[in-house]
């Protein structure tokens, strides 16, 4: 699988770069030509729409991998706002409640064919209870690292599906890069929020939305957080429309809780590169990223289309959750972002009377895991010890 960067284009055959020279992230190269003709009539999973993305992609496998996507596409009537007609794809209905299990889905059936059998992330949210599923459904060994001060709900979350779970002390913000390194070292694969094979996997959130819709929608709606899921989106925007699947592309609006907005703050500024920020606290902890890893590629995936990265408060979040529910969805306070967004993105000129917009409700939260969790514990700069 060729992995190319999306600012200067410079290719590799390196199954385990994840970032460029350049310093972007790479992503999965894609082939037009190889995409099929028309949109599959039947939409089970997300491996149904996947030769959308035209890429060279694992059999599915079974287990988590296997039931992956397959989400509905629901008209809800209730939720238009100021005018904008209102879809919502409520990406909870996954194995484990969010849209971290399509990415985990293509990195682990990637991982297996490749006779992988070491998996880890670096997550205290939806992607470390995604990825240690996962791994425990393909009986493979899992670590995720998690910050010391993890809650205990979320801890016991992940750690029910019996990950080695490791607490870290320090700048849990340069985790990221760290375990990039010690994975290449010690052969673990890490599928981190914005690994090619995650945004890949992820992509299939779009393909499904694209093809469960007659048109297009206007504009497509989702929270962003390390901009993994947004450049996702974009890519299978950008096939699509190469392959003559797409002849309007719809604008991707991305979504910030208004307490750590780096990216909507690089879009409101003009510029073409996120700045980190110091996060502050907002009830949608799932997408406060203070130093997104592809918050550029997500800037550049909104201007690219026309669409906007804007930023809510938690009033509005809490607003925009109790809509959701009195349409019968439950959703966490990040998925609740895209409602609430409406209102700027149509107070912007983005979004007009008459649109139609797709809300990706990315997940339902954590539930109660119930038990008490064993973990280790080390400091940044221990994290290479573990796997010695």
């Amino acid at each position: 699988m060729t992995r190319v960067c999306w600012r200067c284009d410079a290719r590799t055959d390196d199954d385990r770069r994840v970032r460029c020279d350049c310093g972007e992230p790479l992503w999965l190269d894609t082939d037009p030509d190889a995409v099929p003709d028309s949109y599959p009539t039947c939409v089970e999973s997300m491996w149904d729409v996947l030769p959308l993305l035209g890429v060279d992609a694992p059999a599915p496998g079974s287990g988590l991998p296997a039931a992956a996507g397959g989400t509905p596409l629901v008209r809800a009537e209730s939720l238009d706002t100021d005018g904008v007609t209102v879809h919502v794809k409520p990406e909870g209905l996954n194995p484990t409640g969010s849209f971290k299990d399509r990415g985990t889905a293509f990195g682990i059936a990637a991982a297996l064919e490749r006779g992988e059998r070491r998996i880890g992330t670096v997550s205290h949210g939806n992607m470390a209870e995604s990825v240690a599923a996962g791994a425990a459904a393909a009986g493979m060994d899992c670590t995720v690292l998690v910050p010391a001060d993890i809650a205990d709900e979320r801890l016991a979350a992940i750690g029910r599906y019996d990950p080695r779970l490791v607490r870290v002390d320090g700048d849990y913000g340069r985790l990221y890069y760290e375990a990039l390194e010690v994975g290449q070292e010690a052969g673990v694969r890490f599928l981190n929020s914005d690994a090619p094979w995650r945004v890949a996997g992820q992509a299939t959130t779009a393909l499904e939305l694209l093809a469960q819709l007659e048109d297009a929608p206007d504009a497509v709606v989702l929270p962003v957080s390390s901009g993994g899921h947004a450049s996702g989106t974009w890519q299978a925007v950008r096939t699509l429309t190469a392959a003559g699947l797409l002849d309007a592309p719809p604008k991707l609006c991305f979504v910030q809780a208004a307490a750590c907005a780096p990216i909507a703050e690089a879009f409101a500024r003009g510029d073409d590169t996120v700045t980190a920020v110091e996060g502050g606290e907002t009830i949608a902890y799932s997408i406060a990223n203070a130093d997104p890893p592809s918050g550029n590629r997500a800037l550049a995936a909104a201007r690219a289309t026309d669409g906007a990265v804007v930023a809510v408060d938690d009033d509005a979040i809490e607003r925009a959750g109790r809509r959701f529910a009195s349409a019968g969805l439950a959703v966490e306070p990040a998925s609740a972002t895209t409602l609430a967004a409406l209102e700027p993105l149509r107070d912007a000129g983005v979004l007009d009377q008459g649109d139609t917009a797709a809300l990706v409700a990315t997940g339902r939260g954590f539930g109660d895991g119930g038990a008490e969790v064993a973990t280790d514990r080390v400091t940044l700069s221990g994290v290479g010890s573990l796997f010695e």
